[in-house]
């Protein structure tokens, strides 16, 4: 991969790392005190749905993070090593902990008597997406470990 390609991916992710550390903490909350204020009989909802959303957003930082390690380990030249598949394992991890929060969260609003046709389709396709790239990590991880063994099989040879 060329140097510059990486540069470039490393600097959106802080960028992402930053608009979602503002979310988190400016965002979120200030919605979620609207919505109790507009909506007094879900208003219980506030703060288990500020730290359901504060976690979601935080399993989305631990993957970037994760990337950022894989970027490097690529611009090292290392990427065929066993080290990458902690955090390969890492992101599969928080992908699906992202699909548990997902369905955590709708059926709480479920329990509360608060759902809504579209809010069930988002909360479908939140978990559809999920399990959907966890099982692109899964193949991704599984051709890893294949370059790898052909890596060291060639390392073998030569």
């Amino acid at each position: 991969m060329h140097p510059r390609v990486t540069r470039v991916l490393k600097a959106l992710i802080i960028v992402l790392l930053g608009l979602l550390l503002a979310s988190q903490t400016l965002v979120i909350p200030e919605v979620a005190r609207i919505t109790a204020v507009r909506n007094p009989d879900v208003a219980w909802l506030e703060v288990p749905g500020i730290i359901g959303a504060v976690l979601f957003l935080a399993l989305i930082q631990v993957t970037l993070v994760c990337i950022w390690f894989l970027l490097s380990l690529v611009q090292d030249d290392r990427i065929f090593r066993v080290e990458a598949f902690r955090y390969v394992d890492i992101i599969l991890g928080a992908l699906i902990a992202a699909g548990v929060v997902i369905l955590a969260a709708y059926l709480v609003i479920v329990a509360s008597r608060s759902v809504s046709l579209s809010l069930s389709l988002l909360a479908v396709l939140g978990i559809v997406v999920s399990a959907a790239l966890a099982l692109l990590v899964v193949v991704l991880r599984g051709l890893l470990r294949k370059a790898l063994e052909l890596e060291q099989d060639m390392s073998e040879v030569v």
